[in-house]
């Protein structure tokens, strides 16, 4: 394998590139050979999974936002990820847009309006009516729940440790680096190399059922816009063009592409959600929006531990119910991005300290997450009539977006926009903004795969990195040409079953960082000198004088 990788101009290594993409291609030719099969085996086992192995799903991504909350708070939180003099490479701007376009933005444009909609019209907590102001409280709750701390917590305790790890200590740019603590020489051998292979593609598929769903969310938009058919065709197209604008930004690197491409698309999609809260009801969104911060904060508790354990029949057979299908699918599906998006903001994060890095990327993009549910749920509840009263008042016109999200999730957003003025320039400016954020995702993980298979954060030959972009592309297109809906909801399963792996290395990156924390040299951190005991005694007041009759 050395002599093929010299050969073909690359620089990895040979095991983890070849095995990576060799295993990627043989998935997708057993899966458009075989969907059906293919599919029910990882049903079954992400059945099997969600059954027996939620709770812990649950529990564990409260105990990593834990972790790192003590780990920004104890001494270590004065530690650089980096050189001791190192410092900050991008503005504080520039670093939240480019953790945001590579994390969350594809995930706000595509369930922004959708998913506070869906708990709104069937609401998961029990004893709540749909349509109902507890309804709506409640879905704007979990939809938060589900995007906001919870979202940035899988992503920043990888970020973390491979910040920790590779850029403080010049290990390989590696998922298995973060795990010298415990493996130590061992990271360069199977072990080491199985981790990466996993992480790899893990990032691959996440990525390219991702670009799936991008391409059926501008379809949508399309369709609405132009009444072109939402066809494989035009899906196809569109992944093409996404596909075309992600290679681009690989080419020109990260610093001028994905900077680039992250900058503008933020500034678009802040002036969209602008433009959202001047049209539609700006006093009942602002109103909205201070609300929303409480009915999140005080609902958090409850639903970051809740486990459906009172779900009907789930009592007696241990099967779950909505939770099954929304939380933990969630938090599996989301872990399997954490290589891919860890790995890309602890290169973006070099010479930030821990408490930084860890405020910085849990806080930032949760706020931004707060905002935008706030004007575009509230928003669409309002329009789809918020409340029963509201509704009956509506008569014909309730009801609008709710049909539009039951009948297809991808045209939530364009049946929302349909509402307000300049209805198709708006319609169009999200179906760019959509486009721009998954090119930018695809481009950021092709990146970060890249360093996997080099080790590096040096960027390798144009044609390896380009070789990724065009490998996400043509796994999502295959699947979409070839085997259809049952390909990606069996590319779906896929990813469930294989984040439980990736879960369990996240996991134990916690013990990982501790042994690394413990062995800083820190006698101690203060601003300024550090007072002695002896200042802390108490001091003999001055003589005072005393008049004739010996009183002070």
């Amino acid at each position: 394998m050395d002599n093929l990788a010299r050969r073909l101009g690359l620089r990895v290594d040979p095991t983890i590139f070849f095995i990576s993409a060799g295993l990627s291609l043989v998935f997708v030719a057993l899966l458009v050979a075989m969907p059906e099969t293919i599919g029910g085996a990882f049903s079954a086992g992400r059945a099997w999974i969600v059954t027996n192995l939620g709770w812990f799903f649950i529990l564990a991504v409260n105990v990593w936002l834990g972790f790192l909350i003590y780990a920004a708070m104890s001494r270590h939180g004065h530690i650089r990820l980096g050189p001791r003099d190192s410092r900050p490479e991008y503005t504080n701007l520039s670093w939240f847009t480019m953790l945001f376009a590579g994390g969350i933005g594809t995930v706000l444009m595509f369930w922004g309006v959708a998913e506070p909609i869906s708990h709104y019209q069937s609401p998961p907590l029990p004893g709540v009516e749909p349509f109902t102001l507890q309804a709506a409280q409640d879905a704007i709750s979990i939809s938060l729940y589900h995007l906001a701390l919870h979202t940035w917590t899988i992503f920043a305790l990888p970020g973390l440790a491979f910040a920790y790890f590779i850029n403080r200590y010049d290990l390989p740019v590696r998922v298995s680096s973060v795990f010298y603590p415990l493996l130590r020489e061992g990271i360069h051998g199977p072990i080491g190399k199985t981790i990466d292979i996993v992480s790899i593609l893990g990032t691959l598929f996440g990525v390219a059922v991702s670009l799936g769903l991008g391409s059926s969310q501008v379809a949508a938009g399309l369709s609405a816009l132009f009444g072109w058919t939402d066809d494989t065709a035009l899906r196809l197209a569109i992944l093409g063009s996404l596909t075309i604008v992600a290679t681009i930004s690989i080419v020109a690197g990260l610093d001028r592409g994905v900077k680039l491409l992250s900058n503008i698309n933020i500034g678009m999609a802040v002036g969209l959600m602008v433009f959202v809260l001047v049209t539609g009801s700006t006093l009942f969104l602002l109103r909205g929006m201070v609300e929303t911060v409480g009915l999140y904060l005080s609902n958090l508790p409850r639903l970051a531990f809740w486990n459906d354990m009172l779900h009907g029949e789930g009592m007696n057979t241990g099967d779950w119910g909505w939770q099954g299908d929304w939380t933990v699918f969630y938090w599996a599906w989301t872990v399997t991005w954490s290589p891919f998006i860890g790995l890309f903001v602890a290169r973006i994060s070099r010479g930030r300290t821990v408490r930084e890095f860890v405020f910085g990327v849990l806080l930032a993009p949760s706020l931004f997450t707060v905002i935008w549910f706030a004007i575009f749920g509230w928003q669409a509840m309002q329009m789809d009539g918020l409340g029963l009263a509201a509704r009956a008042a509506l008569g014909d016109g309730a009801g609008n977006i709710s049909a539009a999200v039951s009948e297809s999730v991808p045209l939530a957003m364009f049946a929302f926009f349909a509402e307000l003025p300049w209805a198709p320039l708006i319609q169009g400016l999200a179906v760019l903004i959509v486009a721009i954020f998954f090119a930018t995702s695809s481009d950021s993980a092709s990146l970060v795969v890249d360093m996997l298979c080099s080790g590096t954060a040096e960027p390798g030959p144009v044609r390896q990195r380009v070789f990724w972009g065009l490998a996400e592309g043509a796994i999502a297109a295959t699947l979409i040409l070839l085997a259809g809906e049952a390909g990606l909801t069996a590319l779906q399963e896929v990813i469930t079953v294989v984040g439980l792996p990736i879960f369990l290395l996240v996991s134990m990156m916690i013990p990982a960082l501790i042994r690394g924390f413990a062995a800083e040299e820190i006698d101690h951190i203060t601003i300024g000198k550090r007072p002695s005991l002896s200042e802390f005694a108490p001091t003999e007041p001055d003589e005072a004088p005393r008049g004739s009759d010996g009183r002070a």
